[in-house]
């Protein structure tokens, strides 16, 4: 007895793709489709693999960087004045000041206290967002202190911080700072008295 197979679920001799004609028999490919589709998937993996590469290796580049000037959780950058189109910076603008700090939690938690009136994230070593602070963060662009905890971390927690339970050691933090009636020097005033960092 044979049971006849419906036209719509046949597999097709062959395909006609972007990557070459495949072709079938009886559904099952070929040694060159085979061929092809490994090919492809090789490709596609590699490529993948660049692109979420290009975020590790951009905060990689600025923990290089920030190295040149001095050690992590010790070491503030500042751009005092407005950049302009040569500042190499991945995403910056010429509007505000930045303010940037590599933070490592290899020696555990450390806390953060954040000025007032500033914006930005707290981003892992993948870029991969912790928290924000400031204005888009829980201090509400008030100010505040933040507890960084570094993975798997069992301790007590005490009241009083801003938790961010973090999910790599090293993290990369930047923040803008704002003119006052045209001036940066206010908001960088600011971060140069307020921005503190130590362990609790």
């Amino acid at each position: 007895m044979t049971t006849a197979i419906p036209s719509s679920i046949v597999a097709p001799e062959k395909v006609e793709t972007k990557i070459g004609t495949l072709k079938f028999n009886n559904g099952f490919p070929d040694n060159e489709t085979v061929a092809k589709l490994y090919d492809n998937l090789d490709f596609q993996r590699g490529t993948q693999s660049f692109l979420n590469g290009i975020a590790i290796v951009s905060v990689e580049a600025v923990r290089r960087a920030a190295a040149n000037f001095g050690p992590a959780n010790q070491t503030v950058l500042i751009t005092e004045q407005l950049m302009d189109s040569r500042s190499l910076f991945l995403t910056a603008n010429t509007t505000t000041p930045y303010t940037i700090i590599c933070l490592d939690l290899k020696n555990g938690p450390l806390v953060l206290e954040i000025p007032s009136a500033v914006l930005g994230p707290i981003d892992d070593a993948l870029f991969k967002w912790d928290s924000d602070i400031g204005f888009t963060g829980p201090d509400k662009g008030k100010g505040g202190k933040y507890l960084l905890l570094p993975p798997g971390f069992h301790g007590d927690v005490p009241a009083g911080y801003f938790i961010v339970k973090c999910r790599t050691y090293g993290h990369v933090m930047f923040f803008r700072t704002f003119l006052k009636d045209g001036n940066p020097a206010p908001g960088v005033d600011n971060v140069k008295k307020n921005l503190k960092i130590y362990g609790p």
